[in-house]
């Protein structure tokens, strides 16, 4: 209860030790507004604008699932392809590559331009960044098996559907679940980038407003909700796997 206690306690006392700092100074100092609000204005502009915060955090939180779910799905259904094919992993795994280090910023104008400023191409973006740390652990974990277990299965002339589901899928759990802490997060900035494209809502939108007409601590109150929602996806994923891998402990996945 002590170490919970002191994990939540320590960086708040950081975090709180931070804020006085930088309220200080900048008061201090006579920093205007529009360059660098105080913290106190920032909370204020969120107090008093909490419901279009929320509004659009909603949004892009909805992008962010769904392109994560998306990402998830097809780069683990992958990754068993992959896990079960060297010849289909060499031919592809290239172009997975290509993908990653392709900057997001420079395909989020295309995804506008084929599929709209509606969420749609948020999802996608989302997807995009989501995709690659997924496929990697996740063909890591379905190959990593033990081969006296594996040679077990085969001496008891396990199928193919049973030696994945019994003994590759449990492996690959905490390799899975590491990459989905990571998407997790990332998500969120993806969905944001493709905002900032092209969206008439959403954090990345606001954002972008806010810079335009130089209402600093507006566009601070878009990046506070923007890093809580990413801090609450992240931690709602590390609850799941709190819970599937009930027999490890997280520090250790």
């Amino acid at each position: 209860m002590k170490d919970r206690l002191a994990v939540i306690m320590i960086p708040a006392a950081f975090f709180v030790a931070a804020c006085c700092l930088w309220e200080a100074i900048v008061r201090l100092a006579q920093v205007p507004l529009y360059i660098l609000p105080p913290p106190s204005a920032i909370l204020s502009e969120i107090v008093e604008q909490n419901l279009s915060l929320l509004k659009h955090t909603g949004v892009t939180m909805i992008e962010a699932i769904a392109g994560f779910a998306a990402a998830n799905l097809i780069a683990f259904a992958l990754a068993v392809v992959f896990a079960h094919s060297r010849i289909l992993e060499k031919g592809l795994y290239p172009y997975a590559i290509a993908l990653k280090t392709t900057p997001v910023v420079a395909i989020a104008p295309l995804l506008v331009l084929w599929l709209g400023t509606d969420m749609r191409s948020k999802m996608v973006t989302s997807a995009l960044i989501c995709f690659f740390p997924v496929l990697v652990n996740a063909t890591r974990g379905l190959r990593a098996v033990n081969e006296e277990a594996l040679d077990l299965f085969e001496s008891l002339a396990a199928t193919r559907w049973q030696v994945f589901r019994l003994l590759r899928l449990p492996n690959s759990l905490p390799y899975l679940f590491s990459a989905l802490k990571i998407s997790s997060s990332l998500s969120v900035i993806g969905a944001i980038v493709g905002e900032f494209v092209g969206a008439n809502s959403g954090l990345g939108y606001l954002i972008l407003v806010s810079s335009y007409h130089l209402e600093t601590p507006a566009l601070f109150a878009a990046v506070v909700a923007a890093a809580i929602s990413g801090i609450a996806f992240f931690g709602v994923v590390s609850w799941v796997e709190r819970k599937v891998l009930v027999w490890q402990e997280p520090s250790e996945v």
